[in-house]
């Protein structure tokens, strides 16, 4: 490495408990650095080292992937002061000095680069490391892991090369396990590994400590824009340009014999919260063969039985960090020689069920307040506890049984390969991702999978970590299955399951089953409610459901929803004998025979929302007139067309012509929406005489209903007007009728821009708007949501935006239109009630600009009730508007 002179800092050291940094410089040190300046400012246990800064990271980049000046140099002062603390030397013969270099950004990544631990080894180094352990047989591991981790993780080497060397090593010895070989057998390792390096790269292994440093320190720079981590960014969204930090940090070894071991440790149970120490370790190994899933490790537990002295002072300094962090912390954790240290904290990633658990009984324990409580769990994870499980009354054989990694069932054909698992999950295919072990390149695959399934590792590995975090089921360690990732298959007890064969794991219980279980709805927990008792406090946004069936409204008010925000009337129709009579009223020649028709779909309307009335007793319910244009009901094939001419009674070329007639070049721009009803007002009245009849019915059964009647598709104001008047001499007539008194509203769907534009015409007309941010999206944008799956890939990829519009709300173009028609429709009407009902209602991001823009509620699918309940309360929480 070539000194320069420096003009920027961009080194942080920490040990002899003295740090250049803290927790709170993340955004600097990454997670991992800031944490390890913090923990050695505590004085615990951490071995000494420094942090390169993000900041040196991002100018690698922007100085066309050149260090920055300055950065070789205080590397070099850097590590000189780590010699003087350690009383070593990097690269010396006798006494040498060995470090680990791992990735660390502020948000931590499992799409980072791998950690390379054991760098200063070299044919000279391994002899001093040697005698002064004392332990041939400990000298030659570490080099020859070295060896392999950075030529795979610096050079490019694939994983597997090495892993088929050390296998057949292994047979030629035989022995089971890589702790089984020799002395003789790790200085032939050596020797293989070498010659596969050059094999593969032309380049011989560096002998040069300063040169194996320099490469790794690239080697991380550049893992901050590899696939993995660019596909795990776009994932959580996390910004691109906040870059990774360096940690380098002195060696402590685990694998210097039975006094010595690693692990991987939470302070509670990240998979059910339970307060306790959860984790795994192994005697006389290094951490990556834990988190690797190389070698089946041990219950902590049992660490209480090995090294009763070790578990007593882990347990202490988790306690104390807990403590500290207010937060279940993941601690990586190495006994040398019966002394213990900790090489990094971090906060646990955990499933939603031990998030809420942990949140509330913090809570109760003062760590943190409601309002933290209610911040700390991730709104968009409580779809996890929402996850079917399997019916117990499934007939399935359980075939093996791994570690329950993360809670959930899943169903799904098996697929042996990240990529496929993208491919057909782009089919429309729900696949399960096997696997002997995941790595970071399996993210975007287990990203698709409805669950995970791994043969080896712990409920430490990489499978499990990233499976807890995406909310997965998983099941790691299923040692009694077999995978051939080549083959695309696994066999089991004498059977084989080959890819697309469907399968079902439960990460709640371990279980692997062949064939399709039925799954069934989850029961949500006391700490739960709790939770959720705490949100309906804070929250000032109300949350309704889209719900068009009792059953979703049922599902919907158990979830806790204050009311429907969408019933969709055309999924009504849909039924054999309703689908009839819709199509009668469409192929009738007049009024009258509309009229007709449309008689015999009254009383099942008016049965349809008197049900959904009687679920959502007390609660408003917003009932969308028909929206889609008319081609929609009528048949596209031939085969169909002749069946319904049989069913009318009337010439095929008739019903052809009909069909041919109602296609249009842009439906969605088309007959739809309130057009339909300005056309054909008689489809107005049998709707609204359905849904104001169900209401004065049941209101006379002492049920109190509140219908609020959408107009789709408004424009312009006198859309409304004219669709209002229809709908206001119907409602009168119903309510005559039946000589009740029955409040309604009237009131439109804010899905078309001009809408937006001139709200304050348009609420002169409304009593409430609700903006259908599903299609405002499409006509803001000028994407259709049916086709916009073609580019927008490429558009994510490239950063042409950062999100799907669909799923998040576009608050800089579309949300202005949110936010326009809000303060338009108050300036008419300052009590104006707004809501939305597009799908974002169920998006926290979402949610939370709903929040700022000052709606009154939002509404979304009934299961993300509980997600918009939190995500309303964090938003308030943050906003300061409530007091924890």
């Amino acid at each position: 490495m070539k000194r320069s002179k420096h003009k920027q800092n961009y080194t942080y050291f920490f040990g002899a408990g003295k740090a250049q940094g803290s927790a709170k410089m993340k955004s600097l040190l990454g997670g991992k650095g800031g944490n390890l300046a913090e923990m050695t400012s505590l004085k615990f246990p951490v071995p000494p080292g420094f942090t390169i800064s993000t900041k040196a990271c991002l100018n690698y980049y922007d100085q066309d992937k050149k260090f920055p000046v300055g950065l070789v140099d205080q590397i070099h002062t850097s590590m000189a002061q780590l010699e003087k603390v350690m009383g070593k030397h990097f690269g010396d013969k006798s006494n040498p000095l060995l470090v680990s270099v791992r990735s660390g950004a502020a948000i931590s990544m499992p799409g980072m680069m791998d950690t390379v631990l054991n760098l200063g080894l070299n044919d000279r180094t391994v002899l001093g490391l040697m005698h002064k352990s004392g332990n041939p047989r400990f000298a030659f591991d570490a080099y020859r892991r070295f060896i392999q981790m950075f030529g795979n993780v610096v050079l490019g080497v694939d994983h597997a090369a090495f892993e088929r060397i050390l296998l057949d090593k292994k047979r030629e010895n035989t022995v089971t396990s890589d702790a089984e070989l020799n002395e003789e057998a790790l200085k032939e390792l050596v020797v293989e590994f070498k010659h596969l390096i050059h094999r593969k790269t032309g380049e011989e292994f560096p002998e040069d400590p300063f040169e194996q440093l320099r490469a790794s320190i690239e080697a991380v720079f550049a893992s901050w824009n590899n696939e993995r981590a660019i596909i795990y960014r776009n994932l959580k969204h996390i910004p691109h340009d906040l870059g990774t930090a360096v940690n380098v940090q002195a060696m402590v070894f685990g694998n210097l014999g039975n006094d010595s071991g690693t692990g991987v440790v939470f302070t509670r149970n990240p998979s059910t919260g339970e307060r306790k120490l959860f984790g795994e370790f192994l005697i006389n190994a290094q951490g990556e063969d834990v988190v690797a899933g190389i070698r089946t490790p041990q219950s902590i537990d049992k660490l209480n039985k090995v090294m009763p002295k070790m578990y007593a002072q882990l347990n202490m300094l988790c306690a104390k960090l807990e403590k500290h962090y207010k937060d279940m912390q993941d601690v990586e954790f190495t006994v040398e020689d019966k002394k213990l240290y900790l090489l990094q904290t971090r906060n646990g990633a955990r499933t939603a069920h031990a998030a809420v658990r942990t949140a509330v009984e913090m809570v109760a324990e003062k760590l943190i307040n409601k309002k933290q409580a209610l911040i700390r769990v991730d709104a968009a994870g409580l779809d996890q506890l929402l996850h079917p499980g399997i019916d117990p009354s499934t007939k399935l054989t359980v075939v093996a049984r791994g570690l329950p990694a993360s809670p959930g069932a899943a169903v799904g054909k098996a697929v042996f390969d990240a990529h496929r698992a993208i491919d057909m999950s782009n089919d429309g295919i729900k696949v399960v991702l096997v696997r002997a072990e995941t790595s970071p390149e399996d993210v975007g695959g287990m990203a698709v999978s409805q669950g995970i399934l791994t043969a080896r590792g712990g409920m430490t590995s990489h499978a499990a970590v990233v499976g807890r975090g995406m909310g997965k089921p998983c099941v790691v360690g299923c040692q009694e299955i077999y995978v051939d990732e080549k083959a695309r298959s696994f066999s089991v007890n004498g059977s084989q399951v080959k890819e697309g064969d469907f399968i079902t794991i439960d990460g709640s219980t371990g279980s692997v089953m062949k064939g399709k279980a039925t799954l069934v709805a989850p029961k949500l927990s006391k700490d739960f409610k709790v939770l959720m008792r705490w949100a309906d406090e804070h929250r000032v946004l109300r949350v309704r459901a889209n719900a068009d069936t009792p059953r979703d409204a049922a599902v919907a008010r158990n979830f806790g929803a204050e009311g429907i925000g969408l019933c969709r009337t055309e999924h009504m129709f849909f039924g054999d004998d309703r689908l009839l009579y819709i199509r009668r009223m469409i192929m009738a020649k007049d009024e009258t025979e509309r009229k007709s028709a449309l008689s015999k779909l009254l009383p099942m309307q008016k049965g349809d929302f008197k049900e959904i009335f009687k679920e959502m007793k007390g609660l408003p319910v917003t009932v969308r007139l028909l929206d889609p244009p008319l081609h929609e009901f009528v048949p596209q094939t031939e085969e169909d067309i002749k069946k319904l001419a049989g069913q009318l009674k009337v010439p095929v070329a008739t019903v052809r012509a009909k069909a041919q007639a109602l296609q249009e070049f842009n439906p969605m721009l088309g007959h739809r929406g309130c057009r339909i009803g300005i056309a054909y007002p008689e489809v107005i009245v049998m709707q609204v005489r359905a849904i104001v009849e169900a209401a004065c019915e049941l209101k006379k059964q002492g049920i109190h209903v509140i219908p609020e009647i959408m107009v789709p598709l408004v424009g312009h104001v006198n859309e409304l007007k004219a669709t209002r008047k229809v709908i206001v001499e119907a409602a009168e007539k119903a309510i005559a009728k039946h000589k009740v008194r029955l409040k309604y509203q009237v009131g439109t769907m804010i899905e078309v821009p001009r809408a937006a534009v001139t709200a304050d015409e348009i609420a002169k007309e409304a009593e409430f708007f609700s903006f259908g941010t599903n299609d405002l999206t499409q006509m803001a944008f000028g994407f259709s949501r049916d086709d916009v799956g073609r580019f927008l890939p490429f558009y994510l990829e490239q950063g042409i935006i950062d999100r799907d519009p669909f799923v998040t709300l576009d608050q800089a173009g579309v949300g202005q239109f949110v936010r326009q028609g809000v303060q338009l429709g108050r300036v008419t009407k300052p009590n104006l009630k707004v809501g939305i009902c597009g799908e974002h209602g169920g998006d926290p991001a979402s949610v939370e600009f709903c929040h700022k823009t000052k709606l009154n509620y939002v509404s979304c699918s009934p299961y993300r009730v509980p997600i918009a309940r939190l995500a309303a309360a964090q938003a308030a929480a943050k906003d300061g508007l409530k007091d924890g």
